[in-house]
């Protein structure tokens, strides 16, 4: 599954897109390409990436991913801050999977300069 369009919804090829975060090539410039990138991790099977890209206060020991979780779509409804100019962020948003879907609002902050997931709130 390494070719086609990134799970991210941007409608670039996922080797250009988010692959490339997930190869370690080049770090997110935003906290809305972090969740986006994340959500393809996710998509993908990519633990180690998620655990990278957690705040180290916040990150779990490990990361076990259901492989028989299916996502289907990903909806950014709202982003504040988060851009190259500040130092924290947050995205909310709507992930869909087989049977449901996921409403949340992500904090994110910068870590030696690099973009990372603190946590979030679930919505309804």
């Amino acid at each position: 599954m390494t070719k086609g369009l990134c799970p991210c919804g941007l409608g670039a090829g996922y080797e250009e897109c988010c692959g490339r975060f997930h190869r370690g090539e080049a770090a997110a410039p935003t906290a809305e390409a972090l969740m986006r990138s994340r959500y393809s991790a996710f998509v993908r099977g990519e633990a180690g990436y998620l655990l990278r890209t957690w705040h180290p206060r916040t990150r779990p020991a490990r990361l076990e991913l259901d492989p028989g979780m299916r996502w289907t779509g990903l909806e950014i409804l709202d982003t504040a801050d988060g851009s190259a100019f500040h130092s924290t962020g947050t995205v909310t948003f709507r992930a869909s999977y087989r049977g449901g879907s996921l409403h949340e609002r992500s904090w994110f902050e910068r870590v030696d300069g690099a973009w990372v997931y603190v946590d979030g709130d679930f919505l309804e």
